[in-house]
């Protein structure tokens, strides 16, 4: 089994803020900014004229995010000395690849390090590619680390080291992209467009480490830019976000960005779920139901997705399953069961297959669709809620106790 190795300093200091300092090398991003920033950003370094900035911006916009290129050389329509300048100026460098993995079931993991912001430190994030029928998932981080601590999460041990900026949310996309072939060859005509069907990526969901509505403006930002038309394209119906229930920004999300909407719900009632994702203390079942059902464009063909991750013995009754609709009711709705994933250190275990069927048998009984997720990845810990970028070499004793918590009691 191979499991990534943080290279961070632990003793990098936490903090909320998004860095938008320049990286280690002095020059800003350029991915990661909309067409009226790109624009203004050419002009104020003095390599264009301000009548220029449209156009400008427009043609940069096809390189990145049509053509996927991250050299400057490689824009073949803009002159020698103007790519020249942008080098000089300006980064769309990809992020170093510290470790890739690939599951035996095909899922791949990846361990992105990003460059220090000013006085910062270098930091990494996993994020991970799942290939499925007919399409292929990929789940994004939005923050290195993760201030929500829930208590089954492998991801929620790892303290919060700061926000993600827009560039590097968008970095993990566009990575992926170039590691599995998913955007034009060199040699396609420059005109060309990434076709709709057919992708390698064709989903994303922001579902990978931090709590994505506690780093609102990056994740809007870069996820407007991934649904734009005329560059990444991806549908904002192919895009969901997964909130622990950050209640003030639920129907912000369905405002100001528009994508599908998943709910980390895993209980029915404030006591049990004030330990499983203690955000619930601050917001309580009742406020965050009540959000739900106000979520702009809600209907049966908009549904929101609760995710619910079955623990032995803790949330997987009958009764469990009676209160879970009980408190759904009315809302167009799509219950994913997710069976835990085991990880090195935690003390709950997976429901027994027999009483995960008998649970999705009763929500489906009850009109709601809800599939049991399949768990992939988990031989390179890169399924739900195993993220987690200070991975550390297991030692030989904890590798076999977390083999054998993989095969038991699954139906695997």
């Amino acid at each position: 089994m191979s499991v990534s190795i943080n290279l961070i300093d632990n003793a990098t200091r936490p903090t909320t803020a998004a860095a938008k300092a320049p990286a280690a090398d002095g020059k800003p991003p350029l991915i990661g900014l909309t067409r009226e920033e790109l624009g203004d950003a050419l002009v104020d370094a003095g390599i264009i004229p301000a009548r220029q900035a449209r156009m400008r911006a427009q043609q940069l916009w096809h390189w990145l995010y049509v053509r996927g290129v991250s050299d400057f050389s490689e824009m073949f329509n803009i002159s020698k000395d103007l790519r020249a300048d942008l080098a000089r100026h300006f980064s769309i460098a990809r992020p170093e690849i510290v470790e890739e993995q690939i599951s035996t079931d095909g899922t791949r993991k990846w361990l992105f390090r990003f460059p220090p912001r000013g006085a910062g430190r270098p930091v990494e994030i996993e994020t991970v590619y799942i290939p499925e029928e007919g399409r292929g998932t990929l789940c994004i981080s939005s923050q290195v680390g993760c201030t929500l601590t829930c208590s089954f999460c492998h991801t929620g041990t790892q303290k919060l080291v700061r926000n993600l900026t827009a560039e590097e949310i968008l970095a993990q996309l566009m990575t992926a992209r170039d590691r599995l072939g998913d955007f034009p060859d060199r040699d396609t005509p420059a005109g060309a467009i990434v076709p709709a069907e057919g992708r390698k990526v064709s989903n994303i969901v922001m579902m990978g480490m931090g709590e994505p509505l506690y780093n609102f403006e990056a994740v809007k930002k870069a996820l407007l830019i991934a649904s734009d038309g005329d560059g990444l394209s991806l549908s904002k119906r192919r895009i969901t976000l997964s909130t622990s229930g950050v209640v003030p920004e639920i129907v912000r999300t369905g405002e100001e960005i528009g994508v599908m909407l998943a709910i980390s719900l895993h209980a029915t009632n404030d006591d049990l779920r004030d330990m499983l994702v203690p955000i619930n203390k601050k917001y309580p079942l009742k406020d965050l139901i009540a959000a739900c059902r106000a979520y702009p464009g809600l209907s049966n063909a908009r549904r929101i997705t609760f995710e619910y991750v079955m623990l032995k013995d803790v949330n997987d009754s009958l009764d469990d399953a009676k209160a879970l609709v009980r408190l759904l009711q009315g809302i167009p709705a799509k219950i994913n069961l997710i069976p835990f994933n085991p990880w090195p250190g935690t003390n709950y275990q997976c429901s027994d297959w027999e009483t995960i069927e008998k649970f999705a048998d009763y929500i489906n009984n009850a009109g709601y669709a809800s599939p049991i997720r399949t768990p992939r990845g988990r031989d390179i810990l890169a399924a739900c809620g195993q993220l987690k970028s200070e991975s550390e070499r297991l030692k030989k004793t904890e590798r076999l106790a977390l083999e054998a918590m993989m095969i038991a009691g699954h139906g695997e």
